[in-house]
């Protein structure tokens, strides 16, 4: 997605999540939603779903 605009939608999170995901990404030094697409896409590689 190198010029691509990224593609946004609304998602909704369980508080405590939220709260996971928020210590975790400053613990990476990321935003919450570049810490969220970092989990996805390594998920998504481990999965064998994408390259």
């Amino acid at each position: 997605m190198a010029d691509e605009e990224k593609k946004r939608f609304l998602l909704r999170l369980d508080p405590a999540i939220y709260a996971a995901l928020e210590k975790w990404a400053a613990d990476e030094l990321r935003s919450i939603n570049g810490e969220i697409e970092f989990i996805l896409k390594e998920a998504l590689r481990r999965a064998r779903r994408l390259p």
